[in-house]
């Protein structure tokens, strides 16, 4: 058992990333929580905010200015995205970052200039950051990369379910559908009309369709592992629920390719992995499954229409697809026990 101990800063913890990072580190051995800042409620205590965060409800949030960077190991970036590359982007040397916005998920400056309206302030640094996925870039976090660009949730769920099958040649890059369903807690805790109870409550829609930046997230990675352009077609929709993501990819199989083959590729290439598991055949996953867990559940179905295949992922929007994919990077770069403090199983019911 290491006895390393890391010194962690949460910069964002007013948000419920940084609160949900927070407390999944509560179960941390090897980290002590150190400066947590949040800029608009600096000066208040962070149990003023969160009150189930118990071991630290006394701490009191500073602005990211007035943090004193030495003896810090890793910074936790729960920014919105803009604020993270201004300030992640130039901060000391020893400090690691792992980044839970967008601003260092594309390879491609002028990519991210594209989805998200503004020029990189740091384009050398989102080109050598790693995008982690942890399942398929552990290689490169034991590297103990400067930047660590965790995925979006969505672009998390979708990958899980379909890289491999992208990677291994058994569907085909073209004609990928990704319907995918969010809790309101994936829209941020900022006072949004569409998210008041009112407004959420009993209803079901669609947003941002045609146009997610997720999309071109999940087309990069996609793109990467088949070795050509890919494009998906992406429609993202609002469920009234907390927390937990629902992804359904409906993909063409390739020649010759079966959906046996389908489910026995993400068995191989899934096996022995602590937070991916494959469904019973003919179960359908359901978020509350994951609830509050690092896990991601697929399944394997055959679409009624010869030729296609249906792969659906499930996860929490708040743990796998953001703060307790983001811990499991920081373990892989620094060598500790991939699930040290995420080993919690899912809340039921």
């Amino acid at each position: 058992m290491t006895t390393q101990i890391l010194n962690a800063a949460i910069l964002g913890a007013s948000g419920y990333t940084g609160a949900e990072t927070i407390r999944l580190l509560t179960h941390h051995a090897n980290v002590r929580v150190g400066a947590i800042t949040a800029n608009a409620q600096a000066g208040r205590s962070l149990g003023d905010l969160f009150p189930h965060l118990h071991p630290f409800a006394d701490r009191t949030l500073v602005k990211a200015e007035d943090v004193n960077w030495d003896g810090v190991d890793v910074a936790f970036g729960c920014l919105p995205h803009g604020a993270s590359e201004e300030l992640l982007g130039e901060l000391p040397a020893h400090v690691k970052v792992i980044d839970l916005s967008a601003d260092f998920r594309f390879r491609d400056p002028d990519a991210y200039a594209k989805v998200y309206g503004r020029s990189h302030l740091h384009p050398e640094k989102t080109r050598n950051g790693v995008y982690g996925l942890t399942e398929f870039a552990r290689a490169e976090l034991a590297k103990k990369p400067d930047i660590i660009a965790c995925p979006g949730c969505y672009p998390t769920a979708t990958l899980l379910a379909i890289k491999p099958l992208v990677e291994a040649g058994v569907v085909s890059p073209r004609d990928i559908i990704v319907d995918a369903k969010s809790g309101v807690s994936g829209a941020g805790r900022g006072l949004k009309e569409g998210n008041l109870f009112c407004e959420a409550a009993e209803g079901l829609h669609a947003y941002s369709v045609g146009n997610h930046r997720h999309a071109p997230e999940i087309e990069q990675e996609l793109s990467h592992a088949a070795g050509s352009p890919v494009l998906v077609n992406f429609t993202p929709h609002l469920v009234p629920m907390t927390r937990g993501e629902l992804v359904t990819c409906h993909v063409k199989l390739a020649n010759g390719a079966t959906v046996e083959d389908v489910r026995a590729t993400l068995e191989q290439r899934y096996e022995g992995e602590r937070f991916i598991k494959l469904a019973a055949k003919g179960a359908s996953p359901d978020t509350r499954w994951v609830r509050g867990s690092n896990l991601c559940i697929l399944a394997v179905f055959p679409d009624r229409i010869p030729g296609r295949v249906i792969v659906v992922g499930v996860i929490d929007n708040l743990v796998k697809g953001s703060g307790g994919q983001a811990i499991q990077n920081m373990n892989v770069a620094f060598g500790l026990p991939e699930s040290q403090g995420l080993t919690m199983e899912p809340l039921f019911p």
